[in-house]
């Protein structure tokens, strides 16, 4: 025979084990926001250094609509490029979604002569960009 309570008490245990699952996820993508934070912040200033700390050594970088794949190392070299690119423009982004290790960006880069809105997704593990890849959404950020 089962002790009085004992159903009440294994509900409860449920109860419990869910709301501290809920609660990891919750920590993981919290935990996952200050990096693809910085990850912008590093594309405002092409901030080589910070790359190099954010981006995972196998990382890789994939511009889907532009057919481009790059190493961190090609990406970290490209910074030349992107930081003359950069000069008087500005970044716009709000974090759409966070599923697991992978969250989900809505971007809008505003250049001198024309703007660009992109959906860039990242997958995030023990702290490091291991994939980003962008998508553009539109030529326009009117939808941002």
């Amino acid at each position: 025979m089962m002790p009085a309570g004992a159903p009440a008490s294994r509900m409860r245990r449920v109860a419990a084990c869910a709301a501290a699952l809920v609660s990891l996820m919750s920590v993981s993508a919290f935990a996952q926001e200050p990096v693809v934070e910085q990850w912008y912040a590093a594309l405002a200033t092409a901030d080589r250094g910070k790359f190099e700390s954010l981006l995972a050594d196998d990382a890789k970088i994939r511009l889907i609509d532009l057919g481009v794949e790059q190493t961190k190392a090609e990406f970290v070299d490209s910074l030349d490029e992107w930081e003359a690119a950069m000069a008087g423009a500005t970044i716009r982004h709000r974090i759409e979604k966070t599923a697991g290790a992978v969250t989900t960006v809505i971007a809008c880069y505003h250049f001198p002569a024309n703007d660009v809105l992109l959906r860039e997704t990242f997958l995030v593990e023990a702290g490091l960009i291991r994939e980003n890849i962008q998508v553009e959404i539109a030529e326009s950020c009117e939808a941002y």
